[in-house]
Parts: C-alpha cells; structure tokens; sequence
C-alpha cells in the first residue's frame, strides 16, 4: 500500500480521502478543518483538463483501500514566518500504475503560491511517492506546450521531453528507481 502522508522540506503532502473530496465537493468550510489548514485566496488553481474531483471520489470509494494515493495528493506550505500551514496546491497520479509499471501525474500550484519552487518540491514528492510504492517503473506528464514554467518544473525533477501529443500537449517521461 502507497503511504498516504510525504514530507517533503517545506510541504507536507496528503492523500485525499474520500472524506477529504466529500468535504471540499459538497461541505467546503469542512475542508480546511479536515485539513488543519489555511485555503489560498482561490481554490482550486486553475487546471488545464476537466475537474476531476467528483471522479476521483467515485473511484476512491470503488476501489477502496487499495486505490489510495493512486489520485489526488494536496499540498499544504509548512507554517513559517508567521504564515499558517496553508494548503498552496494539488497534485497526483492520474491512477495505480499499469501492467507495465507506468503512471501518469499532473499537478497545479494555486497563483499566489507560483515563483517560490513549491511545484518542483511538490512534483519531487510526489516522484518520491512513486519510488516508494515499488510498483512504479516510469512517470508520465503532459502539459501544455504554452506553459513553460510547468515544463521547467518537469525538468528540474530528471523528466525529458519525448513528443508533442496531437492534441498540442508535450509529452515527458521519466524513469523511476525503487526506494531502497
């Protein structure tokens, strides 16, 4: 089973639950209790793709135990300088990894938390989640091919460009050394 809790030096990121989704779907002053967290000014950032919140939970709650830390981990800033611990992004597997040992992430940083690094702390956490589970052979991403700051971030964390997708999306990939 995937750990549902990472560290990493200035985030902590969770695993959502089925708790954590009902919460922020349907009773969001809920959420940042469940959380023990601030809420950026907007949430959720802004994403490229559909929101898939609502899918996730319905495929949290189908695949029970086992589906766990295969979707969405939030990302919460460790409280400093005065700041409580907020919760500055989303990211995660697009699902459990494939016959072949292949997942795919995406992530998104909310826009005041942008320009400090936490994206590539938090797609490094999430490379290390990957690691963890053994089960992971090689990672996947797509942004947008307008979107060079989210390549930058894929760079800094070992993935190299490998195709522009037909619908004008690049495509990276990088390989996954088991955690031992």
């Amino acid at each position: 089973m995937i750990p549902l809790i990472a560290q990493t030096s200035r985030l902590t990121l969770i695993a959502a639950s089925r708790a954590l989704l009902t919460a922020e779907l349907h009773k969001p002053h809920y959420f940042p209790v469940l959380l023990g967290s601030a809420l950026p000014a907007v949430w959720p950032p802004v994403v490229t793709g559909p929101d898939s919140r609502p899918q996730q939970l319905a495929l949290l709650t189908e695949g029970g135990r086992t589906a766990a830390g295969w979707y969405s981990w939030y990302a919460l800033r460790k409280a400093h300088d005065g700041t409580p611990r907020t919760l500055i992004g989303v990211g995660g597997f697009l699902g459990p990894p494939d016959a072949a040992g292949t997942v795919e992430i995406d992530y998104s940083v909310a826009d005041e938390w942008r320009g400090q690094g936490l994206a590539t702390e938090l797609v490094a956490g999430l490379v290390q989640q990957a690691a963890a589970t053994g089960m992971v052979r090689r990672l996947l991403a797509r942004p947008a091919a307008d979107n060079p700051g989210a390549q930058q971030v894929l760079r800094r964390n070992g993935f190299a460009e490998t195709a522009t997708l037909p619908d004008g999306r690049l495509s990276f990939e990088r390989e996954v050394e088991p955690a031992g």
